[in-house]
């Protein structure tokens, strides 16, 4: 029998009580009041989840991947950050993987059956040919799902970073992985339904990790997402209008240079910053891991003449 009384997100919440009585109104009134507590819950978690975004930075960095692992709510919370990543940055769907228990049908049908069982955790990471260059993140609202328990030992013994997002205190997962981040959402409005303030929270977290991850492997300039994929007539426009803020240049102008970039919207930023053609900026770009403000200073440093002091000047002539 597992035990649940002790898990502050199985408790009754003290101001809900009468949640079936309540009018539309009162009902969404309390739940954003229990909302605004979710931002200062993840911000007491910075520093750890600071330290998961390393690791995970590092991952794809070496080319490997971030792995993120749970069942329910959270295996889906998983799957959605992932699966966001390839349009918004350009990456591979191979780069951030999510993985929920009970296969891709449990993300519409739930198969909650599954997330008891800690081998399918194990089997479902050997199945993606998990190595040490990854990091995996199990997401469990409990912190003590049997299915990703089992994925965070095998990791362990692959070698991998592993961490652990969950919605309680000192749980077998946080204990199981290298970091834990402990997200105290506390009660939930409806009892123990931790798709709320739970699942807020750890959409927040994950947020963080793909977004700073992929800024800390080039993937931004500035605060533009210079790697998205152009892939209907909303982000055509937006690829354009990425190029126009980068470099200050009109639609027209920005549009010649995608075309002659091949629509890589990083690629068109670097030449016209650096006025020069497009296989330079091409190796700039290769030579600063992606990354256009480095490839910039590395393009302005290679075009500057050696300077010569006056003295210097004088004296070759004497």
């Amino acid at each position: 029998m597992v035990d649940l009384e002790k898990m502050s997100t199985e408790m009754r919440n003290a101001e809900t009580m009468a949640l079936d009585e309540m009018t539309p109104l009162e009902i969404i009134t309390i739940m954003n009041q229990e909302d605004e507590h979710v931002a200062g819950v993840v911000k007491r978690e910075l520093p750890r989840i600071a330290q998961a975004i390393e690791w995970t930075t590092k991952s794809l960095q070496c080319g490997g991947r971030i792995i993120y692992i749970g069942a329910g709510t959270s295996g889906r919370l998983g799957i959605l950050d992932a699966s966001e990543c390839p349009p918004t940055f350009g990456v591979s769907y191979d780069c951030v993987v999510g993985i929920i228990a009970g296969g891709k049908e449990a993300f519409i049908k739930a198969a909650e059956g599954a997330e008891d069982n800690s081998g399918l955790g194990r089997d479902d990471l050997i199945h993606i040919n998990l190595t040490s260059k990854d990091t995996v993140i199990g997401i469990a609202a409990s912190g003590r799902t049997p299915y990703v328990l089992g994925a965070l030992d095998y990791a362990k013994e692959t070698g991998c970073r592993t961490v652990a997002i969950v919605c309680n205190e000192n749980m077998e997962m946080s204990r199981a992985a290298d970091i834990g981040i402990e997200l105290l959402t506390g009660p939930e409005i409806l009892t123990g339904s931790t798709r709320l303030k739970a699942g807020t929270a750890e959409k927040m977290v994950l947020n963080m990790i793909s977004t700073a991850s992929m800024v800390g492997i080039g993937k931004v300039y500035e605060n533009l997402m210079v790697d998205v994929q152009q892939t209907n007539e909303k982000l055509v426009c937006r690829a354009e209008n990425i190029v126009m803020e980068a470099v200050e240049c009109s639609r027209e102008e920005a549009r010649k240079a995608l075309k002659e970039a091949g629509g890589e919207a990083k690629l068109a930023i670097t030449r016209m910053l650096l006025n020069c053609n497009i296989a330079k900026a091409r190796k700039l770009l290769e030579d600063a891991q992606g990354k256009i403000r480095q490839a910039v200073i590395n393009g302005k440093k290679e075009t500057e003449q050696p300077i010569i002091s006056k003295q210097g000047v004088e004296g070759g002539q004497k």
